[in-house]
């Protein structure tokens, strides 16, 4: 690798990390909710500016929508203590519902037996970006 090629290289790292800058994240770990509950209201808001998205969240009748709205605008305070950024800008570029760990349990069931029971959780990321 030449000279002209680590110094392109450099700058394109730079630039990408000016980029990332400029992105706000947030997550939200161990939500007590399976992710397929959480999956319908998380692809209500996706796309949407951040103010229209917790408004939805907000007349939105799914337990997931409280705590996914309390994400949101916890993201939305951090991303204002930045400088740099606009917060009314603000759009849901990327957010997506993962698995958690599994708490496992047991019931009892007719003659003696019991049957297990998994109460499953989720981990929200969202990628908030200036539109």
């Amino acid at each position: 690798m030449n000279r002209r090629e680590r110094r392109k290289n450099k700058q394109q790292k730079e630039a990408e990390r000016r980029l990332k800058n400029k992105h706000k994240s947030c997550v939200l770990k161990y939500l007590r909710m399976t992710p397929r509950k959480v999956r319908a209201v998380v692809d209500t808001i996706r796309g949407r500016q951040v103010e229209e998205a917790i408004a939805i969240l907000d007349f939105t009748h799914r337990a997931a929508a409280e705590p996914l709205a309390r994400m949101l605008r916890s993201a939305v305070v951090n991303a204002s203590a930045s400088d740099d950024i606009d917060v009314d800008t603000l759009v849901v570029k990327e957010i997506r519902v993962d698995q958690g760990p599994t708490l496992k349990r047991f019931r009892p069931r007719a003659m003696g037996r019991a049957t297990m029971i998994q109460k499953k959780t989720s981990h929200v990321t969202c990628l908030l970006a200036e539109k």
